[in-house]
């Protein structure tokens, strides 16, 4: 569950952030103003297109053989380690920019009166978070090996939401403790965690099916030490992909990821360079 809490605790500051931006740039003026209706209608429209995918992900799990769900589940768990290091990528290349590029592709929609063009901008931007988020928490919760009630689920999300709401006007107060530059890196540590965590799940189901090879199993055996049943051993198998007795492939596909994942990082450190010295040149103009 609290895996549930923080997926939807993260997306839903990014969405509100995206929302925030655009919002005070519209009350900002007169003629900005009356987009606001169009705002929200973006805001309806991008919820309803992630609700849609969430229930065509229900109505495919409910077709398909035990042997198919279990395909489904492997290949869920991956498409969501994939969205993961995809959002945290863009986001160190582009983070810094988000507000600029969100603001001017705004004005141009403002500034032909294209309020349907600032409507699809919103509901795309949200759209692209409840996605995000309806793949996360699916793939986490078909890999998680001890699934809660719905209410527990529905719970954890009201809660995460709830911290949402309290975190984005924590940050909205410009702290020196929190920040967003703070937020961002944190979350991106404990998201690309909970990324290698999917991966191994996937992995682990892979070897069922028998189409992943273990090559040596298990490579060590720490559950005398650190057991995966509670405590510390469940949270680092649920957010870290922690296993006691890991099969040598498993090993070798989780450090392949943080291989990639420290390689994709740098080039988007490298790319988002520029773009911080150019936004700092234009202020100074």
């Amino acid at each position: 569950m609290e895996q549930v809490g923080f997926i939807v605790w993260r997306e839903s500051v990014e969405a509100l952030l995206v929302v925030g931006i655009l919002y005070s740039w519209l009350r900002a003026s007169p003629e900005g103003r009356r987009g606001l209706p169009w705002l929200w209608g973006g805001v309806g429209a991008g919820l309803v297109l992630a609700g849609a995918l969430a229930l065509v992900l229900l109505g495919i799990s409910s077709w398909l053989s035990d042997e198919g769900q279990e395909w489904f589940q492997a290949l869920m768990a991956l498409a969501a380690c994939a969205l993961v290091v995809q959002m945290v990528v863009w986001m160190r290349a582009h983070g810094r920019g988000l507000k600029r590029e969100l603001e001017s592709g705004a004005s141009q929609q403002v500034g032909r009166d294209h309020w349907w063009g600032l409507l699809a901008l919103v509901m795309i931007a949200v759209a692209r978070e409840g996605s995000e988020t309806v793949v996360f928490l699916y793939g986490t919760v078909l890999s998680s090996r001890e699934s809660g009630g719905a209410g527990a689920m529905a719970l954890a999300g009201l809660g995460g939401f709830a911290a949402a709401l309290l975190t984005f006007w924590l940050l909205q107060l410009g702290g020196r403790i929190i920040t967003w530059r703070r937020f961002f890196r944190l979350t991106e540590i404990l998201l690309l965690l909970l990324a290698g965590a999917l991966l191994v799940s996937a992995t682990d189901r892979l070897i069922s099916l028998g189409v992943m090879p273990t090559w040596v199993d298990p490579v060590w055996d720490t559950s005398w030490l650190l057991g995966t049943e509670g405590g510390l051993g469940k949270v680092l198998a649920d957010f870290a992909g922690y296993r006691a007795y890991p099969a040598l492939s498993q090993l070798l596909v989780w450090l392949a990821y943080w291989c990639a994942v420290a390689w994709l990082l740098r080039r988007a450190s490298r790319a988002a360079a520029p773009e911080a010295g150019r936004a700092k040149a234009g202020a100074a103009a």
